[in-house]
């Protein structure tokens, strides 16, 4: 059992850092909103035939869905429009570097909207250092140009900026209602691929070119990454706790890039495994990681806590 959620943790870190690849690997046939769709739907279809094989029902509750429909935005259709239109022209690997800002993003929403998450040092000090991190990827000291890069970067920000307002809307409104989290996950892709089938015609009509690769490609970036991995996540979680689950966010940017350059020959510059660095140290001194345990000084024992020996 123990092998068991070791190897779902390893593999979400690989499948969520290939995520990026296989958005790549996509865009060469389909368009972003169809790499989008395809995400969606195909998650919902694998989370659908679980809950199906597990017999879970869904359930009733009216507002539940309806918070759902605006996580479904949230945390799918707005994010991963951006990242499939920003991966025309970044790497795939800078992609999921700048996916690693999620958790620090999530706690500022967090700071602003949930009373018990308020801003201590460790959680300034990570914003600090995350905020640092951003700026090493963009190279601020080359000049801001709003060119497509840029522009796409931002894209990927923006991308992370509506996952942390998903995140702390998800532990407002929906997690108090103790749904199933793989109902919820169901619920959220499903009102996706409701949403962007519905605008198919506006923004998803372009001309495919499909290929194996494109098809493995939104099998695997579907049916595994938006939908099988989330069960792993859950039984992850359940076994490790929510806090050492979490730190397959470590993970995902290195086995981004490591695979965007063995797989795609993407060059990496100097400043993106620095900002990813910048990125990680942040997301560790949020969570009071690299705090130093302080060391008692040495001297002479305290006389006056040693016990008294009582002579009779």
């Amino acid at each position: 059992m123990k092998f068991g959620i070791a190897a779902r943790f390893v593999a979400l870190a690989v499948v969520w850092g290939a995520s990026f690849l296989f958005i790549k690997v996509g865009l060469q046939g389909l368009s972003p909103a169809q790499v989008a769709l395809a995400r969606v739907a195909l998650g919902a279809l694998a989370l659908g035939m679980f809950l199906a094989l597990r017999r879970r029902p869904l359930p009733r509750d009216r507002a539940l869905w309806g918070h759902l429909a605006v996580v479904s935005v949230l945390f799918c259709v707005v994010p991963f429009l951006l990242f499939s239109w920003a991966e025309q022209y970044v790497s795939s690997g800078l992609a999921s570097i700048f996916n690693a800002t999620t958790p620090l993003l999530t706690m500022l929403f967090a700071a602003a909207a949930l009373p018990a998450e308020r801003l201590t040092r460790p959680k300034v000090a990570g914003l600090v250092l995350g905020f640092a991190g951003v700026l090493t990827l963009v190279g601020v000291w080359q000049g801001i140009d709003l060119g497509q890069e840029v522009a796409a970067q931002l894209a990927c920000l923006g991308a992370t900026t509506c996952y942390g307002a998903a995140f702390v809307y998800l532990r407002k409104f929906v997690s108090p209602r103790g749904a199933d989290p793989v109902v919820v996950a169901f619920g959220q892709t499903g009102f996706a691929t409701l949403v962007l089938a519905l605008a198919t015609p506006v923004v998803a009509a372009q001309p495919m070119h499909l290929s194996l690769a494109v098809v493995l490609s939104m099998v695997a970036l579907g049916a595994l990454g938006t939908g099988v991995a989330y069960v792993w996540n859950t039984s992850v979680a359940t076994a490790w706790g929510a806090a050492n689950a979490s730190a397959v966010t470590y993970l995902t940017p290195v086995v981004g890039v490591v695979l965007g350059v063995l797989v795609l020959d993407e060059p990496v510059r100097w400043n993106e495994p620095v900002g990813a660095l910048l990125v990680v140290l942040g997301i560790l001194a949020s969570h009071g990681r690299l705090t130093l345990a302080r060391k008692r000084p040495v001297g002479p024992p305290d006389e006056s806590r040693r016990p008294h020996r009582v002579v009779r």
